[in-house]
């Protein structure tokens, strides 16, 4: 037995809930049942609500089967990368097909502030982050948002809004 355990085993809670939510959001916005979703997937609806909702005892394979039938990667990558779009290896070489567990509102400052009244936190779900572009279209400044900022709206477009239209446009 080792006298050192890791100090962390498994994910956090917050990281699984936070990734639970995010498949459930995609599944909502292909408009895909829990049912046939979890038939897609190879297994009972009970095991893709448990999932949807973050249960660290679900077995890892089950998380992967239930993103792929959704379109999703199931990908992992050190804390310290952040994604790129220059192809570097382990990093996502297209960030339009990338979206984070958690959208960290001081990286996104047209998103900061037109979450004006999103009180005591300091990151929103992908379907918080999208639902308050979509209702502010109007008050975003494309061409004055920096890429990472033009990648996040168009990765939670393709992601969540269920369309691929190029980034730039008036509307979101």
């Amino acid at each position: 037995m080792n006298p050192n355990p890791p100090t962390t085993i498994a994910p956090s809670a917050a990281q699984l809930q936070a990734l639970g939510q995010q498949l459930r959001a995609r599944r909502k916005a292909l408009r895909v049942s829990s049912t046939a979703a979890a038939e897609a997937a190879g297994m009972s609806r009970v095991t893709l609500h448990r999932i949807e909702k973050g249960e660290p005892s679900v077995a890892g394979g089950a998380w992967a089967q239930a993103m792929a039938a959704l379109g999703m990667v199931l990908q992992a990558r050190n804390t310290e990368e952040k994604p790129t779009n220059d192809g570097n290896q382990g990093n996502p070489t297209n960030l339009a097909e990338w979206i984070p567990v958690r959208v960290r509102l001081q990286n996104y400052p047209q998103l900061k502030a037109l979450a004006w009244q999103v009180h005591g936190t300091d990151t929103l779900s992908p379907a918080e982050a999208w639902g308050i572009y979509e209702r502010n279209a109007r008050h975003l400044e494309m061409a004055n948002m920096s890429a990472a900022e033009l990648a996040l709206v168009q990765a939670l477009r393709t992601g969540l809004g269920g369309g691929t239209e190029t980034t730039g446009t008036a509307h979101v």
